[in-house]
Parts: structure tokens; sequence; C-alpha cells
């Protein structure tokens, strides 16, 4: 698969995950929303694809799942060659969901 062909998967499990989440922006990058927050990005770099759940809670949650991937405090970096397992994707956008929502209270 291209990079673009894993970006757009990586959005499809996470739109699979959260199906309210609609296309936006986040921090100026195109992003899933949820609730009028920045759910995550994903996007092709120069060298690697970044996941960026907007928020470096959630990076740290799921950092014992991280073993071969490159990460920092709000970025998960991965490639074509290596990707990110859908369920650690499921999981991303499942603890940021859950996050707004505590941050935001019932709908």
């Amino acid at each position: 698969m291209s990079d673009v062909d894993v970006v757009e998967h990586v959005r499809a499990v996470a739109r699979a995950a959260v199906p309210d989440a609609v296309d936006g922006t986040g921090y100026g990058m195109p992003a899933l929303r949820y609730r009028d927050r920045p759910l995550l990005s994903v996007m092709p770099a120069r060298r690697h694809i970044g996941l960026y759940p907007f928020s470096p809670a959630v990076v740290e949650a799921v950092t014992g799942d991280l073993d071969g991937f490159s990460f920092a405090k709000g970025t998960i970096r991965f490639s074509a060659d290596h990707p990110l397992p859908d369920d650690l994707v499921r999981r991303i956008v499942l603890l940021r969901r859950d996050e707004i929502d505590r941050a935001l209270g019932p709908a």
C-alpha cells in the first residue's frame, strides 16, 4: 500500500470506531473532529506517516503498544511498510473520544 492508501485506511478505521466524527481541521491539519473538537489527524510526511491524536495523555496511554514505532508527546510515527495495527488505531481513537466526552460532559 502507498502512504496515501495507509492514511485513508487509518481514517476509515477511525470513522468506523467513531461514526459521529466529521471531516475538518485541527491545529491547521486535516483532521477528523468529534463534538467540534479535533479527534485525530493522520498525514504523510517526508520520511514517515504521522498520527496525531491531539492529546499527550492518549499517546502516553498507548506507549506500551508502540514498540518498534517512533513517538513523541503528541505524535506517533509509522510507515506503509510498518503500519499501526487496526486495533491500536481503534484504541487511540476511542481513548481520544472518551477524553473529549469527559471534558464536555453528556452530549
